[in-house]
Formats: C-alpha cells, structure tokens, sequence
C-alpha cells in the first residue's frame, strides 16, 4: 500500500517558510499511529525540516528523495527508485512536490483538514474527487478545529 498523508489549512496551506504553520498536537499523534512500523518517504527539505532529535523517525524506515545523500538516512535520486526499494506499507510525507509525483501511485490518501485559514508559501495538490469518509470536525487542545478526510 502506498499512502500519502498531510495536513491542510481551509485555504489549502500546508507549509510556510519551510515548516507547519500551527501547531496541531493531535494531527502529529495520527501521523504516528498511521505511520508506525511502515516506511515514510520523504524530500530532503521535509528530512531537514525535522528537528534533528527525530531524525530519522523511530519506528519507521526513513527514505528521502534528494539528488546529493543525506547523513542518517536512505537516499534515493528519484521517486520510482524510493518506491521499488520500500517493502510493506509506504506513507510519503512532503512536501508539495513528492506528494504531486506520489498521488498517481496513492492507494490512500488521508488528510487532515483544520476550518481555520492560514498563511503560507507551500499548497497541497489538488486531488480531483470528494474523500471516500470525512470525519467529524473536533477542538484541538490548541482551539484549532480539524478532521480527517480519507480517499481510497
């Protein structure tokens, strides 16, 4: 299975200058529960976005997209490389443009969507078709609201 996942502002907003615009605490424990034991591909802006104390990211092989090898990590120039060298389940996590090249291989996709709008430099693709569930909207321990959408 190869999943892509993200989390989106109301106005289509995933990331400014290189990192997530909110804080979403319960968004980051779905990611981890969706993601344990499976492998996470990501680009090597998102690798370098991680705070250095979770990269890699326990639980899970790392791969990451980049043209030059990154220390710490599988590094593969190219998303079909990454793809033929993963095993067993697959989520890509960003950013803008590996989830562009990943969704013509999506079995799943699960976004999270927040109600409230934010600024930002980095948008999520477009996906062409309504999600398969939508989730109830609930309250962040932030005051964000948000709910899962999934396809597939």
């Amino acid at each position: 299975m190869i999943g892509v996942e993200w989390a989106q502002s109301s106005n289509g907003v995933i990331g400014r200058d290189g990192v997530l615009p909110w804080h979403l605490p319960e968004d980051m424990a779905h990611f981890r529960t969706l993601t344990a034991g499976a492998t996470v591909l990501m680009g090597r802006r998102t690798w370098e976005s991680l705070p250095p104390r979770f990269r890699p990211l326990p639980g899970r092989r790392n791969l990451v997209l980049s043209r030059r090898p990154q220390d710490g990590v599988e590094t593969f120039a190219d998303l079909s490389q990454a793809l033929a060298a993963a095993s067993g389940d697959v989520w890509v996590m960003g950013g803008a443009a590996v989830y562009e090249a990943a969704l013509p291989y999506a079995d799943r996709i699960v976004v999270t969507e927040i109600q409230e709008s934010f600024d930002g430099d980095t948008y999520a693709p477009k996906i062409g078709r309504e999600p398969d569930t939508v989730g109830d909207w609930q309250e962040s321990s932030t005051g964000l609201h948000y709910r899962f959408l999934t396809w597939g």
